[in-house]
């Protein structure tokens, strides 16, 4: 488990990681499930029959869907502050898919913090890089710039 940030961390680390995820497996269960959810059922993603025939010879995870995993991250590693009243996801300046997360992989995410800006009425904008790695390859999944607004 990460150690919780405070807002005068956080502040102090502009420019810098502040936190790595632990790994996590990408199951054919969860491209199901996402699948099922978003009505996104391409045979990339849950036809293990056919996509050994495909370019990437197995199932792979839907860029939304390791997207999506950015709350799953965040929370494992606790990159909101713990003295904040509350943060809610205030949108993405850029998203890149870069490498695709195939069946059975593991993925864990980096943590950057590129800047905290000062919004009025006890308000922050706190912009995140996020980068999405793949359990031995270099080239990451995903790089994503996350904005957060904080409540303090």
């Amino acid at each position: 488990m990460a150690e919780q940030l405070t807002l005068e961390k956080l502040k102090n680390s502009v420019g810098k990681e502040v936190a790595v995820s632990d790994w996590l497996e990408v199951t054919q269960a969860r491209i199901n499930a996402f699948a099922e959810c978003t009505d996104d059922r391409q045979w990339i993603h849950v036809d293990p029959v056919k996509a050994k025939d495909g370019p990437f010879k197995t199932p792979i995870a839907h860029g939304f869907l390791t997207l999506s995993l950015l709350s799953y991250f965040h929370f494992q590693v606790k990159v909101f502050p713990s003295d904040i009243k509350m943060a809610v996801n205030y949108g993405l300046n850029k998203v890149r898919f870069l490498n695709p997360v195939t069946v059975g992989s593991k993925i864990r995410a980096r943590f950057k913090v590129l800047e905290i800006a000062e919004k009025g009425s006890g308000r922050l904008l706190m912009t995140l890089e996020n980068t999405i790695e793949v359990q031995g390859q270099d080239k990451p999944a995903m790089l994503a710039e996350t904005l957060a607004l904080l409540f303090v």
